[in-house]
This record gives structure tokens, sequence and C-alpha cells, in this order.
């Protein structure tokens, strides 16, 4: 007798556009629906760039009446994640007291040096195991301390995006541990707020929530969004591994403990899986960065500049008038000439140049290299280069970690360069294991099976990954 469909929702948020994804488990193989898609762009209000929360809610709550269509009123649980450090503040009466900033705010731009007074990078990384990066939370509400602290003097709550998002779906506030550790405010070994970092910057800790952790409900819809949906029963709202990195490595179909993941988009997210933190001189030296995962796991990684390069290249290109596809810009490198030219990815110059063409030609004179001019030259030599900085962090994980690293696990969009995923296994001398491409949206809909008692763990869900999701592997080749 055939097993009844389980059917539930993965709301994804990326930092540019967000998704909401059906899962549906038949006890054996997992499948994937994509109902709904929209742009997430951040808006310029008054001189500061926020984020549009209300739209946001809007289309989350379009893409739930689209499950509930598609379902027949059918759906077990729904689950949200987004991108990290980003938080809505309530006042004593549950409103929002101003309209969320996003990450790229330039509030932030002259904060570290301030914070730095108080507490040494040294102390907060020993306290927090968490990279230094100005877009983190701590800084962002030293900024308001500072510019806006009416702010925080009349702020009851605290509410990092996918808790913001959910408490408008349930009324319930909570603060989910894997977002809540991209703040760098909680303390990754005792999985507890950080007093010291609260007391230390003056900052008001009564406004951060109970922690909750991935596979714990947060509560079901409220009466007025269930009437608004025309729901016919209760929906319960889960925790999930709520920062997207966490849910892509949920998703990851890591072998064994020899293997990395490497997250594989815009940005290149790679790492390995720890069940305690690596918090030493030399993982603050290297950037090294604690992150909480799901299933009580540490996901040790660093954040490395990803597809960026190529995507705005392509858009460069297309402005010239020269409109190629990815696979004519694929094609165009693997007949360029191989190690010809070679750039660091994650050097300023490339964060966010007029034009990035131009930027690596630039880099390329100032290095005393032959300049690339063909695109299939550009992309050959960002392929090449992108690989090679991952071999150089692999070697870094190794040495921090004791561990012998055989496999690349790659998710994410990064998954449909096949070229890119031949190089990084030709250049590392590794065995490249590419998919899934919904890696995001897999591990939000894992965990709610979790939560649902339908699988039993993480260790089964990845094990259903690789029976459901084709994966590709990569051998290395001669270097060409």
């Amino acid at each position: 007798m055939n097993k009844q469909l389980t059917k539930v929702l993965a709301c994804d948020l990326g930092a540019s556009s967000g998704r909401s994804i059906l899962g549906k488990f038949d006890g054996e193989k997992l499948t994937l629906d994509i109902l709904h898609k929209f742009n997430n762009n951040g808006v310029y209000l008054n001189n500061n760039f926020h984020w549009n929360t209300l739209k946001q809610f809007v289309e989350i709550k379009n893409g739930i009446r689209k499950a509930i269509q598609k379902t027949n009123h059918n759906l077990a649980s729904i689950g949200i994640d987004t991108w990290g450090v980003d938080y809505g503040l309530l006042d004593n009466t549950g409103s929002l007291m101003s309209v969320p900033f996003h990450y790229r705010d330039q509030r932030t731009n002259k904060t570290l040096s301030k914070v730095f007074k108080n507490i040494s990078k040294q102390e907060l990384y020993s306290e927090t195991g968490i990279q230094i990066m100005q877009v983190n939370t701590i800084f962002q509400l030293y900024s308001e301390l500072k510019e806006r602290p009416w702010l925080l003097e009349n702020a009851k709550d605290l509410l990092f995006t996918p808790d913001l998002l959910n408490y408008f779906l349930t009324g319930n506030k909570f603060n989910e541990a894997t977002i809540a550790s991209t703040s760098q405010l909680l303390n990754p070994l005792q999985r507890k707020w950080s007093s010291k970092i609260f007391n230390t910057l003056n900052l008001p800790q009564s406004i951060m929530q109970q922690i909750v952790f991935p596979g714990q409900k947060i509560g079901n819809i409220n009466s007025k969004i269930k009437d608004e949906l025309a729901l016919q029963k209760d929906i319960p709202i889960i925790a999930v591994g709520s920062h997207d990195t966490a849910s892509a490595i949920a998703a990851t179909p890591i072998v064994d403990q020899n293997s990395v993941f490497l997250s594989s988009g815009t940005w290149s997210l790679l790492g390995i899986e720890l069940d305690k933190p690596i918090i030493s001189a030399k993982s603050l030296q290297k950037n090294f960065t604690n992150e909480l995962g799901v299933g009580s796991k540490v996901t040790f990684l660093k954040n490395l500049t990803g597809l960026w390069l190529i995507q705005e290249c392509k858009r460069a290109w297309k402005r010239e008038g020269k409109n190629l596809s990815y696979k004519a810009i694929n094609e165009a490198a693997r007949k360029a000439k191989p190690f010809k030219y070679q750039i660091d990815t994650d050097h300023s110059s490339f964060i966010n140049p007029a034009n990035m063409p131009a930027a690596i030609k630039t880099y390329c004179k100032k290095t005393k290299q032959s300049v690339p001019e063909q695109p299939g030259e550009i992309a050959r030599l960002i392929y090449e280069s992108l690989a090679q900085k991952y071999k150089e962090v692999i070697q870094e994980l190794e040495k921090l970690t004791d561990k012998k690293i055989k496999t690349i696990n790659v998710v994410g969009g990064g998954t449909k360069s096949e070229l890119l995923c031949q190089y990084t296994a030709n250049i590392t001398k590794r065995k490249v294991i590419a998919g899934p491409i919904e890696a995001t949206a897999v591990g939000n809909i894992l965990t709610q099976l979790i939560a649902l008692g339908e699988i039993k763990d993480l260790k089964e869900g990845r094990e259903i990954v690789k029976n459901s999701i084709d994966l590709k592997v990569y051998e290395p080749e001669e270097l060409l």
C-alpha cells in the first residue's frame, strides 16, 4: 500500500529574490514544485537602504495561498528561511517601529572602529566565533545606539528577518538559533546570548528572545491570517534552519567527516560540518566563522566571492552590445588557453566595480601579467582563480581541523556550471559531487519532515536527497 504524500512548504527568501517551493515526500523520495517566485530588492528611503518587509510578507502569503490550492488544503507545515544578520524592532504593542535596514546600508561604515574601542577583535571573536564583518547585527545595533538611541530605548523586541515573518504569521516571538548565530551576539559554545558583549557595548539584551532550534514548532497560523487565506485547518509553522546557509548545508549529501561543503552562488561558502566550534587565534587570522547549523552542528566556514565575478562580467558585456549566454561564455572559456592569468577573487577591487572586465584587466596590469581581452579568456581566468581559491581554503581547513579532505560537495546555483565544477576537481585534485541545486529549499523541507516525524534525522534526510536528486560526480582530470 502506497504511503500518502506528506506536503510541506518552504518559503525561501534570498537577498535578491524569493520563492515558495512545495516539497512532496512519499516515504522514500522527495519531489519539489516551485509554486511562487518574486523579486526581493532593497529600497532607498531618505538616503538609507531598507528592505520592503511588507512586500515580503504579502508574497509569503501569496505562496501559502498557492500551496493551499495545489494541495487542496492538505499542507502539513510551513518553514521560512532568509539571509542573515538583518532584523526588525517591535514596540510594546507588538508593532514594527521602523522599516528594517538592508545589510548593505552605509550606516555601519565607520562603526567597527567605534566598537573596537570597547572590545577588541580577539575578545569579540573568542566570545562568538563569528567572522568580523560590518554587516553583522552587532555593528548595526551599535550604529542605532549612537545615531538613533530612541529606537533601542523604546524597543521591546528584536526579531531577525525570518523570526519577524514567522511572528507576522503566528503572533509568537522567538529567535531561531542558526539566524541568531549570524548576529555576532551569541556564544556558540553555550548557545546563549553573550551577556558580556551586551554589557560591554551597552546594548539592551532584554530585546532578545528565547532561542528556538531547528525542528521546533513556533505556532499555528493565527486566526486573522487563517481567515484571510480561507484555511480549512490549522497549519503549523516550523522553525527550520532559518539562516539560508544552514538550510543549504542541511541538504548537502555529505559523504563522511572528510568532506567539505561548498554552497556556490553569488557568494561561495566553503567549510566543514563540526560538532563543536573552532575558536582560535589561527581561525581568526584566517577569517573563518562558526555558525550554528541544523542538527546541533556547527558550520565552520569561510565566506568567499563566488559567481558574482562572472555575473558582473556578463552584465558588462551586455551593456557593450555582447549579449552572451552562459553557455556561450563557458564554451569560449573552454577553448581559451589554460592558466594564462590568475586573480585574487576576494581582492577589494572586485567587490562592486562599475565594470568588472575592466577591473580584472586593471588587476592583471598591476600584477604584471598579460591582459586578457576576450570574454572567453576572462571567464576562464575567473573559473580557474575560483578553483585555486577553493584549493587554498581547503588546505587551511585541513590545518585547522586536522582532517584530510577528500571530497567537495557543491550545492546551489553553481552546480549548473559544469566548467567550474570540473576545474575545481582538477585544481584541488579532489572528487566533486554536485547537487542539489535547490539545496536551501531542500534543507528547509527536510527539517520540517524531521519535526513532523516523517524522517528520523539529518543523516536519513541526506540519504533521501541522494535517492531523490540526480547528483553529478566530477573526478580530477589532468590539468588542461
